[in-house]
């Protein structure tokens, strides 16, 4: 549970309709299999200790009687278990049958759940048997407990970790309108379980995923869902024991026709800072928090096997990063082309280094001239060769530039930046920050006024990642009229780039090929000497690897994770590419930088917000350039 991970499962334990003593002995198997796994809530299906399926058996005293046994039973073969576990079952309260959920722990029953949006359509004839649930709270005897609270919306609070409170629904009650689930969220249930009994019919899995997944981004929570199985009447349906475990719009995990245990990970972290950050989830005015009960949990590690992805701000599968990359070329040109046209300018001027930033930014400029109706001349790519510029990355530069058909401006800057050493007394051999710096502010320089000359505005290439760790010349590159880059960090640049390779090849092969070796050209600022021709300043050996970085970057800015849970995740996540002293290492590099070079940030150019994650101080990240991070400090050097 440390670092607010709670391991939650859905279970379909084997099933004889309408053998309850059958149902309760699979029940309490499964319960023990999941306590075994460190698992702390788990849902079982709608009505599992009768059948769904039962029918007018539901009228029947023996079967009525037999799953209250079945309760006892399953309670007393659990009393040393901590595991929170959701059992359905038929109950007879005041002379009315309700289809609830019976909220287990440690031999206690915590609270009855009844369902209360009742079917009554197709296949499905709840109202036939069953009541929906009172508007009321009540209070039942039951198994030898007395006063145990009956009441849909119900919420349960664990006292050992903060934020896990639980909630539980049943089935239908997700598909309805006012579904129960949202007020228990308002009221503060960050996980909320759904005891189902959903048939297979075509189109119907996807509806459901579709469902459970929407519900959790919607209220920003946990959602496990655990459909019944084999064991139900085949009469006239077929049930799949589908089960689903979602988190804020991600699916975790997924099983159909299996039984069993489906375990992951919720981060109870993770959805509280989404909720104070979106301050979406207000109760109505006027209205009170829910009947809750509190319970304890035994505080403990959890193992990790939700999957993590080593760059999450590029999607795994080839499909959904095409589908990405041609949304973000889209959105930052349809950005650059409102600023264009708004402006009037006749130009747009980029720097063009050969290097992976300049390239995209000359790409997304050349697909905003092309909305524009306007020729790719009006772009004038400016290659600036100094004392680190290689024949790669010039000759890249020219071969870009002339297959895009962009004007194309070579301005040889050594001898400039050679004047400026002897005005301002800096020696040629000494290669500090001055004299790296004073290369990049030339360059800058010759862009501005390029764009002053022509009527054009100088288009930034600088990337999220660089901005984020202040890898940029201050006035320098630092500085442009419109940085489509702004947004779009180190690691989906190189796909973006890719992507439009991809795109060119059998179209254009000289484009299709310049592209390919750009993406195999080592990120460089080329600002010190080459050696033998060579580049001779790699930036991931000074500032360290992007991947990194990125990883870094968006836990902290999007979930606002602490440094020790950012190097857990780390770990589990790329742990088999970098050993743990070497995230570390750059992990504190990323943490000092990120905070001494705010000052960089706080005065950034315009551009277009891609993604989730942006560091505009205009609306994204709004930070004093004087805030101290010794707190993220002392807590880095505890990881030693």
């Amino acid at each position: 549970m440390r670092d607010g991970f709670i391991a939650v499962a859905c279970g379909a334990p084997k099933m004889r309709l309408a053998d309850c003593d059958y149902n309760a002995e699979q029940t309490f198997i499964m319960m023990r299999q999941a306590e075994k796994a460190g698992v702390k809530m788990l849902v079982l299906p709608e009505l599992g200790l009768t059948g769904y399926t039962c029918e007018d058996l539901f009228f029947q005293e023996t079967l009525l009687r037999g799953a209250e046994q079945a309760l006892r039973t399953v309670l007393e073969a659990t009393r040393n278990l901590e595991v929170v576990t959701a059992v359905g079952l038929p109950l007879r309260v005041k002379d009315r049958l309700y289809n609830c959920a019976a909220i287990i722990q440690k031999g206690q029953i915590l609270g009855l759940v009844p369902k209360t949006h009742l079917p009554n359509y197709g296949e499905f004839y709840e109202k036939r048997w069953f009541s929906p649930a009172p508007e009321e709270a009540e209070y039942v005897d039951l198994c030898g407990q007395v006063s145990v609270a009956f009441a849909a919306g119900q919420i349960f609070d664990c006292q050992d970790v903060p934020g896990l409170t639980l909630g539980f629904e049943i089935c239908e009650d997700l598909w309805s309108p006012d579904s129960p689930s949202v007020k228990m969220a308002q009221s503060g249930a960050a996980i909320i379980g759904n005891l189902s009994a959903s048939n297979e019919v075509l189109g119907k899995t996807a509806y459901r995923r579709q469902l459970v997944t929407t519900q959790s981004a919607k209220l920003s929570c946990g959602y496990v869902y655990s459909s019944s199985g084999a064991g139900e009447s085949t009469s006239d349906v077929v049930f799949g024991a589908h089960q689903m475990i979602a988190e804020n719009g991600a699916l975790l995990a997924e099983r159909r026709f299996d039984g069993g245990l489906l375990i992951s990970e919720i981060d109870i972290q993770r959805l509280r800072h989404e909720r104070r950050r979106t301050q979406a989830l207000v109760p109505e005015p006027g209205s009170q928090r829910r009947d809750y009960t509190v319970f304890f949990l035994t505080e403990g590690k959890t193992k990790l096997t939700r999957y993590v992805s080593p760059m999450p701000f590029v999607p795994e599968g080839k499909e959904d990063r095409d589908a990405r990359c041609r949304e973000i070329l889209l959105i930052a040109s349809l950005g650059l082309k409102q600023r264009l046209e708004h402006t009037g300018a006749k130009t747009a001027v980029v720097g063009l280094s050969g290097g992976l930033d300049s390239t995209l930014a000359v790409l997304i400029t050349g697909l905003a001239m092309k909305m524009l109706d306007r020729p790719m001349t009006d772009i004038i790519a400016v290659t600036m060769p100094c004392f680190g510029t290689t024949d790669r990355t010039r000759n890249n530069a020219a071969v870009l530039a002339e297959e895009l058909g962009t004007a194309l401006k070579t301005v040889d800057i050594t001898a400039s930046v050679r004047s400026h050493f002897r005005d301002i007394g800096q020696s040629q051999e000494n290669h500090d920050v001055t004299y790296e710096n004073a290369q990049a502010r030339e360059r800058t320089q010759v862009l501005m006024d390029t764009a002053n000359q022509t009527g054009g505005l100088v288009i930034g290439t600088g990337d999220l990642s660089e901005l984020a760790l202040g890898w940029c010349t201050y006035n320098g590159d630092h500085m442009s009229m419109y940085a489509v880059n702004a947004s779009i960090p180190k690691t989906l640049v190189r796909h973006l780039v890719a992507h439009l390779a991809r795109d060119n090849a059998g179209k254009d092969e000289a484009l299709h090929n310049v592209l390919e070796d750009i993406l195999d050209t080592p990120v460089s600022p080329e600002l010190l000497p080459a050696v033998q021709g060579e580049i001779s300043q790699r930036t991931e050996d000074l500032v360290g690897p992007y991947e990194l970085h990125d990883f870094f970057l968006y836990y902290m800015l999007r979930w606002g994770f602490s440094p020790a849970k950012i190097y857990r995740l780390a770990l589990y996540a790329q742990g088999k590419r970098y050993s743990q002293d070497v995230i570390l290492k750059w992990l504190k590099v990323f943490y000092r930088r990120f905070f001494s070079q705010q000052f960089k940030r706080n005065c950034l150019p315009d551009g277009p917000k891609v993604g989730s994650v942006a560091l505009s101080p205009r609306g994204d990240w709004r930070m004093p350039s004087d805030a101290s991070w010794a707190m993220w400090k002392a807590e880095l050097e505890t990881l030693e």
